[in-house]
């Protein structure tokens, strides 16, 4: 098994993770990332992000994409596997993949987490036929059809809003009795003409043949209704992408990665940003913020300021 050493290494290239290793490798640091999946993370899900300084408006692709951009032309090696486990050698540690051993005298863990499924009958059966959780990827599919969005929080309502720019008609379907999501997103749906919302609902089944007919509904006074739609989007909240850590990190009942307030597990020597830490803010400001911090407390634990 061939082997690479770094000062820091990073997994995950989400938000954080990419700007973390930037601020590392500006500062004159040997840094990879590490990703298995694509570059981005959860922001690439979003269609607009709020302008910046410079007042662009830019998806949530294109800032991930300059982000990786940056952090080629300083020489961050981006590595596509998958960390399959951590190891510690005291001041030394190592990411194993497949293929390979990396080793570190620091190592992040911004691997983040991923929309939480629903966990119902049809939901795998249907992926790719009809169920998706990405509506900037496939809305456009659905011109002039009916879909059912699951959730209550920013990303249910934003893209809600988004697939009502391509579908006949949204069905909104939230558990509670009123939204988790910032005012200018609550406004924007309850006045949308296309959009009509479900309270107090759960989906209890996606129906169909080849490809997704309706969904089951069941609603607050017990009965269920039967919702004819072509697409279904669930957006119910996150599971991290910690599965792979040692049991010597520590993590709350969620499997969210717990912290000291300087950002690092409780394992030495390993810290842990973005949305695979407990207690993450969730916004991109809350990633730069992180990202920051545990780069300039890894550069003075290794003596560099």
């Amino acid at each position: 098994m061939s082997q690479q050493t770094f000062d820091v290494i990073v997994i995950g290239e989400g938000v954080s993770g990419l700007t973390a290793a930037n601020l590392l490798a500006t500062g004159g640091l040997k840094v990879a990332t590490f990703e298995a999946q694509l570059f981005g993370g959860l922001v690439i899900n979003v269609n607009e992000l709020e302008p910046g300084p410079d007042q662009r408006q830019v998806s949530g692709a294109e800032f991930a994409a300059e982000l990786m951009q940056a952090n080629a032309e300083l020489g961050i090696a981006s590595i596509q596997e998958a960390v399959t486990e951590l190891g510690n050698d005291d001041d030394i540690k190592q990411a194993v993949t497949a293929g390979a051993r990396y080793k570190a005298r620091h190592i992040i863990v911004a691997s983040g987490a991923r929309l939480r499924r629903l966990g119902i009958p049809g939901e795998a059966e249907f992926a790719g036929r009809g169920v998706s959780q990405c509506a900037d990827c496939d809305g456009p599919m659905y011109q002039n059809e009916d879909v059912v969005v699951v959730g209550g929080g920013d990303s249910a309502l934003q893209e809600a809003l988004v697939l009502a720019r391509f579908c006949r008609k949204v069905h909104l379907v939230h558990r509670g009795g009123g939204f988790r999501a910032q005012t200018h997103f609550v406004e924007q749906v309850k006045t949308h003409p296309q959009i009509a919302t479900i309270w107090n609902a759960t989906v209890e089944q996606i129906a169909g043949n080849r490809m997704v007919e309706k969904v089951c509904v069941k609603l607050a006074d017990g009965g269920v209704r039967e919702i004819p739609c072509a697409g279904v989007f669930a957006y119910i909240g996150l599971t991290p992408n910690s599965e792979f850590l040692p049991a010597a990190i520590t993590r709350d009942d969620a499997g969210f990665v717990v912290t000291t307030d300087t950002l690092e597990t409780t394992l030495p020597g390993v810290w842990a940003i973005g949305a695979v830490r407990s207690g993450y803010g969730g916004l991109l400001r809350d990633a730069a913020f992180e990202a920051r911090n545990v780069a300039e407390r890894i550069v003075k634990r290794l003596g560099l300021d």
